[in-house]
């Protein structure tokens, strides 16, 4: 008998057939059945019908007759797969919830979400190695250089149902940013209109060719350094690329740290300079509210900042919403 497998953290919510079927693919669901029904195959210490939800430190047992099947699936991982089993594994420690339907990553900084011409890493791709029984499909995006809250439906309904809250605005996000300069009023709206990487100016005329789009950001001072820095709590209400890039140093004229798209012109101090150290962005998606798409209870999931922002807000003696 093969040593008991405890479920990890990141597997929880998990259906039983679904685990071995991940750890396992040379495995038949008719003979996965078979060994449950022989008992051969027990869920702490239990007898089990297959479909049971696994939780974090469920311990099952493994018939020895599957070891076959896992060494197919090393094989497999080393010959097939386009990504090395650190990286995947790498991506496996950014999940912070799990389920049926869902995954929800706290997507590092310089990680592409999606993958095309010239990305040979990116979490779409990524995911759908980690998970190759589920069918993934990304429902909102985050640009490469922004950290925090990415969440990823896992099969055709929920994806369908989080495609449909985040185009009605139901789906409600919160933003952390770390502007360079001072903002007047400290709490507002920006209700503009956005036009190949700009803001388009009142009254101004674009060529045919040119599409505009309207973009609107709630937005509120949680801190701030005298004339320096902001400590900027961002609630977009629309999804423009680069949208709250552009809100930050256009409309408010204070771009966010590390930017260096928007901001090349930021300059700070020798301390603040040895401080922020860094060349990630300082634009961290932290908060997401939504109706789960399995169960229709309305959940909230937080994100802890990244490495690089949290000595440097710990320094400024900022505080992290609630």
């Amino acid at each position: 008998m093969q040593k008991p497998v405890e479920v990890y953290k990141t597997e929880d919510g998990t259906r039983l057939l679904r685990w071995f079927l991940r750890h396992y693919p040379g495995l038949s669901t008719s003979e996965f059945y078979k060994l449950c029904r022989g008992g051969q195959i027990r869920l702490n210490s239990s007898r089990c019908r297959g479909q049971e939800i696994l939780r974090a430190g469920d311990v099952i047992r493994i018939p020895p007759t599957l070891s076959q099947y896992q060494q197919e699936n090393i094989k497999k991982t080393e010959s097939g797969n386009r990504f090395s089993l650190a990286d995947l594994e790498k991506l496996r420690t950014c999940i912070i919830h799990n389920d049926e339907d869902i995954v929800v990553f706290n997507k590092p900084a310089g990680l592409a979400v999606q993958g095309g011409t010239g990305i040979s890493k990116s979490i779409d791709k990524m995911a759908a190695e980690l998970f190759p029984y589920d069918k993934i499909s990304l429902v909102h995006r985050l640009d490469k250089e922004t950290s925090g809250i990415l969440l990823v439906a896992k099969n055709q309904r929920a994806a369908q149902i989080l495609a449909k809250e985040f185009q009605d605005k139901t789906a409600r996000k919160e933003y952390l940013a770390l502007l360079m300069g001072n903002i007047n009023p400290k709490s507002g709206v920006i209700d503009n209109f956005m036009v190949k990487g700009r803001v388009l100016e009142e009254n101004e005329k674009i060529s045919n060719d040119e599409k505009s789009y309207r973009a609107i950001t709630e937005y509120k001072v949680i801190s701030e350094v005298a004339g320096i820095l902001s400590w900027v709590s961002f609630f977009p209400r629309t999804g423009r690329t680069h949208q709250l890039r552009i809100h930050s140093a256009f409309s408010l004229g204070a771009p966010i740290v590390g930017d260096t798209v928007y901001g090349r012109n930021q300059k700070l101090d020798d301390t603040l300079n040895s401080v922020l150290s860094t060349k990630n962005l300082f634009l961290f998606a932290y908060r997401l509210s939504f109706r789960h798409p399995g169960t229709n209870k309305l959940i909230t999931i937080r994100a802890e900042l990244p490495d690089f922002m949290r000595p440097v807000i710990k320094f400024l003696e900022f505080k992290i919403p609630e």
